[in-house]
């Protein structure tokens, strides 16, 4: 009897090619973005001007990922200088209280597997908000680290909000896949779905643009008055007006108080180099252990191995059991999370890594009709269960899994700039891209081509099935495996890009092969 075969998606083979300059260049899941920031370059900003810039550009750009809602962290360093990690991770508002987030007894296979909490208020709607606190980061960045203007910084992301999304079928795929939650506000539904439907691509000829609110004036407002206005003036107002009438509880005070922080960066010898990791509640400690029981594995050849990929699947679930006994997080590796990274290099050799996200894909769903803010559901990270590691409480910091990082070479000097958006997913991406170009000598575009695994739990692992047949056999003994396709969607690894500067100075850089709107560009 005839037994169909394993559905593909994608019956092509996907390229991307890398950038390739001597002065600046920026990498960015959305080629817009990526855009702003070689403008800033080349307007005479630095790599903290272009990667603050390409970080405003994506709020409008690509919002089901990052956003002036968001929140984030970014890596830092210049040659002869320290290298930093700028925390602008999520804190709960002061008034967040476990009593205001009951569970129905069952269990929740979201982006966490908590208890579920009546009416999903956790998860979306006004009730899911943690303290937004991207514009407070991307501000201290430009301030201690920037050289332009702030209006200057902000004129690319303000043109593109002006122009507006493009409604291709990539927007289309996005906004579908968060409808069943934007259709519950009013707003929200109001920009994203025009006539209660996802908008749509035309059959033939050039997509639009949809506009989004009041965003395009909201960062014209940061523009005029400075990026603490959001916090402090006539946005902090309009902002905290919505979320009262919307029955949430971030306040003005929540917003007033909010500050990112400046924290040395963990420093870290790996092979000859140093891993500069980031501070405070990330996926820094899990990184480290991965890199310590990694240092047995095979690393002969010029491209790992089936006993390097055991090794490192093995080396994966024993840090994850660590991390989920002692740190509480408990994002389920299927999670459809909604993140983004971007990198910057500039002509003097400064390198930023960040990695910003609203949590879930486009975060609450809740759009802010006053702002045009769209905000992250920051409180999902939190366990509505009392007495846990990460339990639901006020003025609180949860873990996180990102990981921007930097690479300095043996002069330390920063050489690689790399991080990657997909939850769980991002260690494994993150580790195996810096191994495969650090560790194996890849070109970068070689390295962003090659099938990788994805282990995001103590057990079992999912392989692109373009591996060899011995390393799906050799992973298949060794525990519970899932052999995917990598594609544009089901999502089923995490999406990450790199600049790498090699030595004589030229810079080169590569995003995420199924990504289809990212790009590396290099300034002429």
């Amino acid at each position: 009897m005839y037994q169909p075969p394993a559905f593909t998606t994608q019956h092509w083979q996907v390229t991307k090619p890398a950038a390739h300059g001597r002065r600046g260049m920026v990498a960015s899941q959305s080629r817009a973005a990526a855009e702003a920031g070689l403008a800033i370059l080349e307007a005479g900003g630095n790599a903290a001007d272009a990667a603050v810039g390409m970080a405003f550009a994506l709020a409008a750009m690509e919002p089901w990922n990052s956003g002036l809602g968001g929140i984030g962290y970014a890596q830092v360093a210049a040659p002869g200088g320290p290298a930093e990690t700028f925390d602008f991770g999520p804190v709960s508002p002061a008034g967040l209280d476990a009593k205001d987030f009951p569970t129905t007894g069952r269990m929740k296979q979201d982006l966490f597997a908590w208890p579920e909490v009546q009416g999903d208020r956790n998860i979306h709607g006004p009730m899911s908000f943690c303290i937004p606190s991207a514009v407070a980061g991307y501000a201290l960045l430009h301030e201690r680290r920037g050289r332009l203007p702030v209006a200057e910084v902000l004129a690319p992301a303000v043109a593109l909000a002006r122009r507006g999304l493009a409604q291709d079928w990539f927007t289309t795929l996005k906004i579908a896949n968060a409808a069943s939650t934007l259709k519950l506000y009013p707003e929200s539904a109001r920009i994203y779905l025009p006539g209660g439907l996802p908008p749509v691509a035309p059959y033939q000829g050039t997509p639009g643009f949809l506009q989004q609110g009041n965003l395009p004036a909201t960062l014209e407002r940061l523009q005029r008055a400075g990026f603490r206005d959001f916090y402090e003036g006539e946005v902090a107002a309009a902002i905290a007006a919505d979320v009262q009438e919307a029955g949430g509880i971030l306040s003005a005070a929540d917003l007033a108080g909010c500050q990112a922080r400046v924290l040395p960066a963990v420093s870290v010898p790996w092979r000859g180099r140093t891993l500069h990791l980031s501070n405070g509640l990330t996926a820094s400690p899990t990184f480290r252990r991965v890199m310590a029981l990694m240092e047995a594995a095979d690393w002969s050849g010029d491209a790992p191995g089936t006993a390097w990929h055991l090794a490192f699947a093995k080396a994966m679930q024993d840090a994850y059991a660590e991390r989920l006994a002692g740190l509480g997080d408990a994002e389920p590796k299927g999670a459809d999370t909604c993140t983004t990274h971007l990198n910057v290099c500039d002509a003097d050799g400064m390198m930023v890594a960040m990695t910003t996200t609203l949590l879930s894909s486009m975060g609450s769903r809740v759009v802010l009709p006053r702002s045009g803010v769209l905000m992250n559901n920051g409180v999902m990270w939190f366990d509505p269960r009392p007495g846990s590691a990460n339990a639901i409480g006020p003025n609180k910091r949860p873990l996180t899994n990102m990981s921007p990082i930097l690479v300095a070479g043996p002069d330390g000097a920063p050489e690689m700039a790399l991080g990657a958006s997909g939850g769980r997913r991002i260690l494994a991406a993150v580790f195996q891209m810096l191994s495969l170009v650090t560790g194996f000598g890849m070109a970068p575009e070689a390295a962003a081509h090659f099938p990788r695994l994805d282990v995001s739990g103590p057990e079992g692992a999912t392989a692109d099935r373009r591996l060899p047949e011995a390393t799906l056999a050799g992973l298949a003994a060794a525990g519970p495996l899932e052999v995917v396709e990598h594609a544009v969607l089901p999502v089923n690894f995490a999406c990450p890009n790199l600049i790498l500067i090699q030595p004589g100075g030229e810079r080169v850089g590569i995003t995420d092969v199924m990504s289809p709107w990212s790009a590396a560009l290099a300034q002429p």
